[in-house]
Formats: structure tokens, sequence, C-alpha cells
């Protein structure tokens, strides 16, 4: 098989490239550049994506005996992630760019390209698995639970999964790392990234300020009256604690969270931790990984990419999905994805526009 290999210069992007080519497959290496304006080095696990990146990449390659090409997509990556992700934050909404650049840049912009250029499937060092049933390539979890990242692959559809490799999905990280040593990889010991690739410092109020600026407004108690100000609602999400600096205490000197974020009239809304508890959540631009489910059907839902899933009965309904969770969640914001599971096996995602508690219903987003 012809695989373009896709090496972001970290250690299981290698390994999977190294996996692929002990397999016997036509390897080809290719370091995404994704900046505009790459930084030369990146600190410890800070981001992304630097020239540092694109050269550890390029030595993992040499290592491994196969070609490497440096794709610059930064100007699809602008217009795909980086700014979606502004108007998201703008709309008062938590958007998530991992699920966004999977969805349009590493499956959609990257295949779309291989397959142009006679590649049979692109492979990534992610940690899931897929295996085909009946035709169908379905999508698992990891069997690495520390390490799965299913959640953030949940947005690709059946032609995309059907032409995507992940060779470490049965592999546990550690294993990954000790692989990696014994093929004398320089990225072996290299730490695992952890923040927006495009923001490195990990300061994303203050990145965000810089793109759309700053303006003043009243954060409000939910019986409406003023307890503090801020200087941008972009510096909040639903249910954050720190950093609210409110002038006047609780009635029942209880800490307050994020509830609401209102953008029309630039408005922050916080009250106990009572008011972030969400049992009925809905969502839009449902997609199917493993094929549309039935109306109605029970399973599990994953609002975090590393938090726990709840049982959920889900039904499908015009222009979205509902769902009824059996244990509350807390802190369920719109913009967030939800991914739908039937025990390990991946059914589809879709992006939460509301909860019981606030945002708008999947009939207004339609």
């Amino acid at each position: 098989m012809k695989v373009l290999a896709a090496m972001s210069g970290g250690v299981d992007s290698a390994v999977a490239a190294a996996r692929l080519v002990a397999a016997g497959h036509d390897v080809t290496g290719v370091h995404l550049a994704l900046s505009r304006n790459p930084r030369s080095h990146r600190e410890g696990s800070r981001g992304c994506c630097s020239l540092e990146d694109s050269f550890d990449a390029r030595r993992a390659a040499d290592k491994l005996g196969i070609p490497f090409y440096v794709w610059d997509f930064s100007d699809r990556f602008a217009e795909e992630v980086i700014d979606p992700f502004i108007a998201e934050y703008q709309a008062g909404r938590t958007p998530n760019p991992c699920l966004r650049c999977n969805e349009r840049i590493k499956f959609a912009a990257l295949l779309e390209r291989g397959l142009d250029l006679g590649y049979d499937a692109v492979a990534t060092g992610h940690y899931a698995r897929t295996e085909v049933d009946d035709g169908m390539t379905k999508l698992y979890r990891s069997v690495d639970p520390g390490k799965d990242q299913s959640y953030v692959l949940a947005v690709l559809n059946q032609d995309q999964l059907s032409h995507s490799l992940f060779p470490l999905g049965n592999s546990f990280k550690t294993d990954v790392r000790r692989e990696a040593a014994d093929l004398g990889l320089s990225v072996a010991d290299k730490p695992d990234s952890n923040d927006i690739c495009f923001i490195p410092d990990g300061d994303t109020p203050g990145w965000l300020s810089e793109k759309i600026g700053s303006a003043a407004g009243e954060i409000r108690d939910e019986s409406g009256a003023v307890v503090g100000h801020h200087d941008g609602y972009h510096h909040f999400t639903i249910g954050q604690r720190r950093g609210l600096r409110l002038g006047v205490p609780a009635p029942d000197g209880k800490p307050r969270y994020v509830l609401d974020i209102e953008p029309v009239n630039n408005t922050v809304v916080v009250g106990g931790a009572e008011g972030l508890t969400v049992r009925h959540v809905e969502a839009i631009r449902p997609v199917w990984c493993s094929g549309e489910s039935a109306t109605t059907w029970h399973g599990q839902v994953q609002v975090r990419a590393h938090g726990d899933p709840v049982d959920a009965t889900i039904t499908t309904v015009a222009g979205g999905v509902m769902m009824d969770l059996e244990q509350a969640l807390r802190g369920v914001a719109p913009g967030q994805a939800a991914v739908f599971y039937d025990g390990d096996l991946v059914v589809g995602s879709a992006t939460i526009c509301g909860t019981d508690r606030a945002g708008m219903t999947v009939e207004q987003a339609a």
C-alpha cells in the first residue's frame, strides 16, 4: 500500500511511520506547515508546528529511510481552523480546534492531495483503532485509555476513515516511547504537545484580545444584579471559576462559576455550581462515523477529549441530535463536541448548541 504518513515531529507520528515501513508499505513522510510565521522552537509541551518540529520530523524520516516533504497548508489552516475559532469565541461559544483541524486539514486537505497524487491512505500517530465490518470502516477507542484520541477523530466520515490508518491504536504510550528508543529515533523522549498549536504560550484570552480587541462589560448574577466587570467576554468559558474578580460575594458565601455568556449585550452570567448541572443536551451538524444511527438508541456521550462518557438516550431529530443523560454533567458549553459511543465503537459526533439550562435549541440552530 502506498501511504502518506503525517509526521508532526513528535514520537507518536514517527513510530507510526516506522511501523508502516516495517509492515512493507511504500511510505512517504510529510510535515504540515500550518503557521504563516513559525517559531524557531517550542518550549516543552507548549504548542507544536515550529521549525524545530519540522526538523525533528525530517530526522525521523531520514532515520527510517523514507522520502520526506514539507507541505505548506498555512493559508488553509488559517481559513479553516483559526478564523472559525475566533468567530466561535466571538459568538460566546467554546470551540475545539483540534477536531476542526482533523476534519478540515489532516483528513480533508491532506487526504485529498494524497489521493490525487496516487496514495492509498493517510496515516497519523493518533491513538485510535479502525476495523472493517461488512464493507464499513468503523472507528474504535484505543486500547490505552489514557491516550485514547477517538474523541478528536469522531468528525471523520466513512470516506475519510476508509483511507486512514492509525498504527498506534493497539499500543500503550510507554511501549511507543520504548520502541522509538530502540529504533534510535531522537524524538523518543520528546514531550507531548498539550496546547492549542497556534497559541503556544497557552494564553487563549490574551491571544483572542489581540485578534478581536477587548470590550468592557458587566458580570451579573442570575437575578440580574451586577457583581463585577470584565474586559471581554471571550476571557470566559462556561464552568470557569478562577479569574472572575467579583466585587460582590455570593449570598451563601460559596464559589460562583460562569453559567452563561451573552455576546449580544456583552454580559457574563455567574452563579452557584448547581447552575452548571445539565441532563439534557442538544447538538447540530451530526457526523455519523459508522453509518447513521437509529432514531432513538441507548449509548454513551462524551463532551470533552479526556472526559468520562456518561450513559444517555440519544435521539436523532431533523437538524440535529438530542441527548438525555442518565448522569448529570457540569460545565457543558455550546461549541463543544458531543461524541457518541456504543461501548468502544465511535458512532458519531455533533456540535453542542444548547442544554436544559441555556443555549439555543436544535430547531433554533437549524
